[in-house]
């Protein structure tokens, strides 16, 4: 019988009983730890696909359900941003990299470095620490409810804001010239709004024209502080290199 590596219990499950440490056997090929690796960090597991499918088919539910205390059958709402902010901010780093984010007559090589380490470094330090900035704007317009319940809100929105923006900045470059890509940039900004609004309403629970209100002055409000923060901290770290 298998004994935990831990604390030499022996192991009749994947788990001691003792001291709860899963049985893992490293003697096996690279890839295959690695995926034992994402698949912990990510918890891509059966819930994933689920959690995925009622974030963009259902707005609000996930936030909904989560506080409820309905928390198992979806992936957690801090792994589910980390595993999309992650990839949104890999993919954009990219794009930053091509170039195709760059304006007129600015420097291919300088400029689209200095963006893309931006970008990559400095950018998803500075969104997540904006996470509680935009569920203290929620807490405002709605009072009363506890300040926990804003944070998962702003969490699950945050992560379908990256979905999206990963869609529609590859496009940047080229949408002006090309109505069909325009069309590409534009629907996906749609479907965030009404997200935005139908998944307010779901939680907030509020009457169509508080939730429209409510979400417009907080959208606009949260753009404002955004571009504000994101504008000085890249003009200091200009100045700082």
């Amino acid at each position: 019988m298998p004994h935990c590596k831990n604390c030499q219990t022996s192991l009749a499950s994947a788990y001691c009983p003792t001291c709860g440490q899963r049985d893992v056997d490293l003697e096996r090929p690279i890839w295959s730890l690695i995926g034992d690796v994402v698949k912990e960090t990510f918890e891509l597991d059966g819930r994933t696909a689920l959690t995925v499918k009622t974030l963009f088919r259902y707005p609000g539910m996930l936030t909904s359900e989560f506080l409820a205390g309905r928390r198992r059958t979806y992936t957690s709402p801090l792994r589910l941003y980390l595993a999309i902010s992650i990839s949104f901010f890999i993919i954009i780093a990219w794009v930053a990299q091509s170039g195709l984010l760059l304006e007129p007559g600015q420097d291919p090589g300088f400029d689209a470095a200095v963006q893309a380490r931006f970008l990559s470094d400095d950018l998803p330090r500075l969104m997540f620490v904006m996470l509680p900035m935009f569920a203290l704007l929620m807490k405002v317009v709605y009072h009363d409810r506890l300040y926990f319940d804003h944070l998962i809100f702003s969490l699950h929105l945050h992560s379908v804001a990256y979905a999206i923006l990963a869609m529609m900045l590859p496009l940047e470059a080229l949408a002006s010239r090309h109505i069909v890509l325009l069309i590409m940039q534009v629907v996906p900004f749609v479907y965030f709004l009404a997200h935005f609004v139908l998944a307010v309403r779901r939680v907030y629970q509020s009457n169509w024209l508080v939730v429209v209100l409510k979400s417009a002055i907080v959208l606009f409000a949260y753009m404002i502080v955004v571009s504000v923060v994101i504008e000085n901290t890249s003009n200091f770290l200009i100045i700082a290199d």
